[in-house]
């Protein structure tokens, strides 16, 4: 039976129905995909990375330095064998190898970057906000420098895929070549394919008080694309083969910062209301179902 964790800003790792893991903002998690292991981000000025054992608690399996500051994103290969992370707060990428427990074995691979872009206030400087394992290579969104970045697992550095200046990339999608990104700076969705560049805006919406949208969590499901609006509070569906408009309805709560999709299930995760909202999808729009989890901050949530 799947369970739902919620990781956040509060005082750990909450199990819906099963308590509570204590463990420094613990912003995002991560599922191990054939053993039962669940990773967290502890999003600390000085970085830490959880691996936990699951079973009817969250039991420690081993722990390691993200190698830099506030790390927001942690991923696992589909293999299992490699985990990378992204650092916030100075741009660093990290990847460790894993052992067949699912625990970090051997010295980390430290990706650091330098570059900016147009926003004085946002990007002065790198900020890799995820990282995504796709046909053998790490890809990690860099919202400072406007580039996803490119690496193969032994840390040598790609041609990086550049977006337009100003978009701040943040989360991201694959779908066989095509690559959708959520712009948090631009307020838009890009969807880049043999070169081409489709750019529309994530939320027709206007923003409680009269802000920028500031996308957050991407993902797709079917030939579906979801994306999350912080300012609006929605989540829009877009037509995954040319964006186009299918539906924007409230998120059920504040500031939207991810959600995650379970067939016909969707939890959304409101930072700034302390709520992670269900709803139901039918034909792919979410529909509320009514139901809520109160939880202190949340900032990711899991099904595993």
């Amino acid at each position: 039976m799947k369970r739902v964790y919620i990781g956040g800003y509060g005082p750990g790792i909450v199990t819906v129905g099963g308590g509570l893991t204590r463990v420094a903002s613990p912003s995002f998690l991560a599922a191990h995909p054939t053993l039962p292991v669940l990773y967290a981000a502890g999003e600390l000025e000085r970085g830490w990375l959880t691996a936990f054992r699951v079973g009817e608690t969250l039991d420690v399996l081993d722990e390691r330095p993200s190698e830099g500051s506030l790390p927001c994103h942690i991923a696992v290969d589909p293999t299992g064998s490699v985990l990378a992370a992204a650092n916030y707060g100075d741009g660093v990428a990290v990847v460790y190898r894993l052992d067949d427990r699912g625990a970090f074995e051997g010295e980390p691979i430290v990706l650091r970057h330098q570059g900016s872009g147009p926003d004085p206030e946002r990007q002065e400087g790198p900020h890799a906000h995820e990282a995504v394992f796709h046909d053998g290579i790490l890809h990690v969104s860099d919202l400072g420098t406007d580039e996803i970045r490119r690496y193969r697992y032994d840390g040598t550095a790609l041609e990086p895929i550049r977006l337009e200046p100003g978009t701040g990339p943040r989360h991201f999608a694959f779908s066989g070549s095509r690559l959708y990104v959520a712009g948090e700076l631009a307020g838009t969705v890009t969807l880049i394919e043999d070169g081409r560049h489709t750019v529309v805006p994530a939320s027709r919406a206007e923003d409680k008080e009269g802000g920028k949208n500031a996308p957050s969590h991407l993902q797709l499901a079917d030939d579906l694309v979801y994306v999350a609006n912080r300012g609006p509070d929605t989540v829009t569906v877009l037509r995954a083969a040319d964006l186009s408009h299918v539906a924007e309805v409230p998120a059920g709560g504040e500031w939207p910062r991810h959600f995650a999709v379970d067939g016909t299930t969707m939890y959304v995760a409101g930072q700034h209301s302390d709520t992670v909202a269900a709803f139901r999808l039918k034909d792919g729009v979410p529909e509320p179902t009514g139901e809520a989890y109160e939880v202190e901050s949340p900032a990711c949530v899991l099904i595993m």
